[in-house]
């Protein structure tokens, strides 16, 4: 039972009421609230100073809804006359059940929140809805089923990253890899200048310019630690080769479907029509797409030379890159060494 509150909290007793306990489906009587004001916040009151209250909280702008009936009741002279009471209380939540599950989901589908991260995410967005709510979300009791990040500091990254953008100025990291040990291992210290984080196959990636190399690069930000911001500006984009007249983010989405940093080139192919869908998932709809006979389709896409190595090997039995040259001669090469590594 909580500790006995001084009557002026009674109005945000009832507002805490009316957020764990209602909702379209479970409605609250002012008999119903004086009930729980007693047993729970040791408040006694009564029904009118529930309704004064209640009409509070409407006036000052809470959704709160509520049903009028007509009842005969008793006049100060005994005599029965007709009376509007109020009852059936709930509160409309700023989100419904099914918009906080598509966001609990998300949460806990996205490889770069941490365990701990997802778990206290979703306890956060339960929050936001009553108690009906939380008693039939099992979520966080399967964070610990999924592939999760362990880098504990990716809210702290991404909060350095928003900053170092805003102030213009550069970051400094340690980049690390996975060993055989399954740990992460540092592999070098960068010096960036960062521009964008995207999102990509449910992980973080900053765009950046790396100062000592000279080139753009995308660094998975759950692989980021011991970041720190540098007196030193930023590098503008605009001065980096390729990016005179900044990023075109749509470009990028299409082109760059492993994050790998090599400059997009226009890339032909001939594709099954039946994998039109996976093509479209990959590359978007800017792109060229015409007939090939009877069932394939010849495709022009411009994209990262690297990642296009990688997704027609994937896609294999059912794409044929043509063009460029080079790129077709490197996946044909792929291919052979693969067939000699099965040749036993």
């Amino acid at each position: 039972m909580y500790t006995k509150q001084p009557k002026k909290m009674l109005i945000i007793n009832i507002l805490d009421i009316l957020k764990k306990y209602t909702d379209e489906n479970h409605r609250l009587s002012q008999n119903d609230i004086v009930e729980i004001l007693y047993k729970e916040y040791d408040m006694k009151t009564d029904r009118k100073s529930v309704k004064r209250n209640l009409m509070n909280l409407v006036e000052f702008g809470y959704d709160i809804e509520y049903s009028e009936s007509l009842r005969m009741i008793k006049n100060k002279d005994g005599e029965d006359e007709e009376s509007y009471i109020l009852s059936d209380f709930y509160l409309n939540h700023e989100f419904t059940d099914s918009e906080l599950r598509v966001l609990i989901d998300g949460v806990l589908a996205s490889k770069h929140i941490s365990e701990k991260y997802t778990t206290d995410l979703i306890k956060k967005l339960c929050g936001l809805s009553n108690d009906y709510f939380r008693s039939h979300v099992k979520h966080v009791y399967s964070v610990n089923d999924w592939n999760k990040t362990e880098n504990q500091s990716l809210f702290y990254n991404i909060e350095l990253v928003d900053e170092a953008i805003e102030q213009n100025k550069q970051l400094r990291f340690d980049y690390n890899k996975y060993g055989a040990d399954k740990k992460l291992h540092k592999t070098h210290t960068h010096l960036v200048s960062p521009y964008q984080l995207i999102l990509h196959n449910q992980r973080y990636y900053l765009m950046a310019f790396n100062e000592r190399w000279g080139d753009m690069t995308y660094y998975r930000l759950d692989r980021v630690t011991n970041m720190t911001l540098t007196d030193d500006n930023l590098t503008p984009v605009t001065s980096v080769k390729g990016y005179e007249s900044g990023i075109d983010y749509k470009e990028l989405a299409a082109s760059l479907p492993y994050m790998y940093s090599d400059k997009p080139q226009t890339v032909e192919f001939i594709a099954d029509e039946s994998i039109i869908d996976q093509i479209i998932d990959w590359f978007g709809k800017d792109i060229r797409i015409a007939k090939h006979g009877e069932d394939q389709l010849k495709v022009t896409v411009k994209v990262s030379p690297m990642a296009m190595e990688f997704w027609a090997m994937q896609y294999a039995g059912h794409v044929t890159v043509t063009a460029p040259e080079g790129l077709k001669e490197r996946i044909k090469n792929r291919l052979v060494e693969a067939v000699e590594k099965y040749d036993v």
